[in-house]
């Protein structure tokens, strides 16, 4: 169903995929402004300013409920009007946002925009893979994903900063013209692709239960639950080191993923597994560093550092592997699983970092978060047949690549990508000729 839809030729579709990055940076900055923005809000709503936080709860609660209901009733629907409807939805929340005077209509247009944004999150990494052949896919998910890192760098700092300029009713204002003309840009650039008919449509369940689909869910499960517990609590554990500048710590983190993307972006296609594993391993040394050595400042800032390169990549190495595993056919589904256990994984790692602070102090932080990155690590070492293949091999008819081992095809298939995690030679192979 989707290699007819697929983009042919070597090139990239840059303008349609910096479209649907756009929507993800859109998305991410909807979510995160109220928090930056909590004594400005607070006073013209008439609520404490922990109620503007609870702003962006109710966003995360609203895309961690809609993402596998809401996408199950739209598979059917041509795809690019579900994203320009998804857009347009952000539109209109943000709208309300900026009018509104009253606390509880604020609240319902956050539900709106996190319903929104779990619909967005489920289409987004599929959308990205039908756009180019499947030698190029990672790469592609990568772009997009990129949207993620640009927000969180630069987007919610800059948000902030133009809501203290114009006032943070003129800053959601933005954000809504913002998804109108992406609309546009959607619409003008980005390649319509059919819904799932209803003889083709596979049940989420089976999705769920499909070969290398737990793996790579478990997999974002403990990482989020892992880094939450130490990115939300940056600050304590910061002051308990006694490095007081906690917001150049973000800044330094924020950087690294930037950097972390483009270098998994050079590296997705060409050896996932070996990729992500050098991730996790990273993310594991990290907090190791941090737990051994609180007391120095130059490891901190320089441990932060290699946080971020290592996190900024692990979600596009772990979406491409859950393209992969389940095909672009059912990467919608696949992905409304992944975005409810995304969400899960980060209210997971927030409460249990939260328990740990009060109950051990700040100094047990990445003692607390590094069991889960280590099962995470695990579970990539262990599922090398389905999940997280060491071999990937292309069927004729552009079907996921798994390992040979894994499965028997129900045709010939040609080795595309050979790659082993630290191999220094990564063998390309087309047509059943190498070279």
């Amino acid at each position: 169903m989707m290699l007819s839809s697929q983009v042919k030729g070597g090139r990239l579709p840059w303008s349609g995929l910096l479209a649907l990055s756009c929507a993800a940076f859109t998305a991410v900055l909807t979510e995160l402004l109220p928090a930056g923005l909590l004594p400005v809000m607070a006073p013209p709503l008439g609520v404490a300013e922990s109620r503007i936080g609870f702003l962006v709860t109710a966003y995360a609660a609203a895309s961690f409920v809609a993402a596998i209901p809401v996408t199950a009733a739209l598979r059917g629907l041509p795809r690019r009007p579900v994203l320009c409807g998804a857009l347009l939805g952000f539109a209109v929340g943000n709208t309300l946002v900026a009018l509104s005077s009253s606390y509880p209509l604020t609240v319902a247009a956050r539900l709106l925009a996190g319903v929104m944004g779990g619909t967005l999150w489920a289409m987004l990494a599929g959308y990205a893979a039908r756009m180019v052949p499947a030698e190029r896919r990672g790469r592609a998910i990568a772009v997009v994903l990129a949207g993620i890192t640009l927000a969180l760098a630069a987007g919610v700092p800059a948000g902030t900063a133009l809501a203290g300029a114009v006032g943070w009713r003129a800053a959601f204002g933005t954000l809504a013209v913002l998804a109108v003309l992406l609309v546009g840009w959607v619409r003008l650039r980005v390649p319509g692709f059919p819904g799932e008919p209803p003889h083709a449509r596979v049940p989420l369940a089976r999705v769920a239960t499909g070969p290398g689909i737990r793996p790579v869910l478990s997999v974002t499960l403990f990482l989020l639950l892992g880094h939450q517990v130490m990115y939300t609590y940056v600050a304590p554990f910061a002051a308990h080191t006694g490095y007081g500048r906690t917001g150049l710590l973000l800044a330094v983190f924020g950087t690294a993923t930037v950097a972390g993307i483009w270098l998994t972006g050079a590296l997705v296609d060409r050896c996932p597994r070996g990729a992500l594993l050098g991730a996790l391993t990273q993310v594991a040394a990290v907090l190791l560093l941090l737990g051994s050595t609180a007391g120095a400042h130059g490891p901190l800032v320089a441990a932060v550092a290699l946080w971020g390169v290592a996190f900024g990549g692990a979600p596009t190495l772990i979406q491409t592997a859950l393209v992969n595993a389940s095909g672009p056919a059912a990467a919608d589904a696949a992905t409304s699983l992944q975005t409810t256990v995304y969400n899960a994984g980060i209210a997971a790692g927030s409460l249990t970092g939260g328990l740990a602070l009060d109950t051990l102090g700040a100094g047990a932080l990445p003692w607390t978060a590094l069991p889960p990155v280590l099962v995470a690590l695990a579970t990539v070492a262990a599922a090398r047949r389905y999940a997280f293949p060491a071999r990937r091999y292309a069927l004729p008819d552009g079907r996921p690549a798994v390992a040979p081992e894994a499965t028997a095809p129900a045709g010939p298939a040609r080795p595309a990508v050979a790659c082993r995690a630290g191999d220094d030679v990564v063998r390309r192979w087309a047509d059943g000729t190498g070279r």
